[in-house]
């Protein structure tokens, strides 16, 4: 199921949002219409949080069905509401600490930002319970972005390289489509929010990339 969205007018909704398929944790303040909708399309519990303050969890978290890695600006309350849920919670402590930006997981595997410390990445496995790896899509680093992975699929930006869906293949044990969100956004994850149950999308997204969409989280 798809559906497109746009958070009080911005269609980069994956900013706002982590999901696995179970629940989705959401940002604050949005309308009952809205986190409804949301919860409906996704098939999972909806959950309201902030991250000091910062309604951008998209960016700052990231979450399969067994853990949550979270950036260390995290307060108290935002690491309560992940283990309330039943998460293990790692706060990450790295320069590059935007988790949702640097790192993508699904339950098979995670690709992270390649400047993340050895440290962090073992720190990772053990709490994703997969296993860990470092690279980069279509050049970039912020791989959290540049992707969307969930049990079903991996759609990401259209220039990746053939090394590195090589790596991404081999890392999810899937096969990986290019595409791009919002009328030609090629940052994937500023404009989804996916599990395997369905996608929220955003609403400047034409009919061409919601079928591209749809094909590679395997909703066809």
């Amino acid at each position: 199921m798809l559906e497109q969205m746009d958070f009080d007018r911005n269609p980069h909704v994956g900013i706002f949002a982590r999901a696995n398929d179970e629940i989705v944790f959401l940002r604050k303040n949005l309308t009952k219409r809205v986190r409804n909708r949301v919860s409906k399309v996704l098939h999972a519990k909806v959950v309201e949080m902030s991250i000091s303050e910062s309604s951008i969890i998209g960016s700052l978290l990231a979450i399969n069905s067994h853990g949550a890695v979270i950036s260390n600006t995290a307060d108290d309350e935002s690491i309560e509401t992940l283990k309330n849920e039943g998460f293990k919670v790692f706060v990450i402590q790295d320069k590059h600490n935007a988790a949702g930006n640097n790192i993508l997981v699904n339950d098979y595997g995670a690709l992270v930002h390649p400047d993340i410390r050895r440290y962090n990445i073992k720190k990772m496995e053990e709490v994703f319970g997969v296993p860990v790896r470092t690279g980069t899509i279509a050049g970039l680093k912020t791989v959290g972005m540049a992707a969307v992975a969930t049990n079903k699929g991996i759609l990401c930006h259209p220039k990746i390289e053939e090394k590195e869906r090589e790596v991404l293949e081999k890392t999810f044990k899937m096969d990986v489509m290019v595409g791009t969100v919002n009328h030609g956004v090629p940052l994937l994850g500023s404009g989804i929010i996916a599990n395997s149950h369905g996608a929220i999308i955003g609403s400047l997204t034409t009919g061409i990339e919601m079928h591209r969409i749809e094909e590679a989280l395997g909703f066809l």
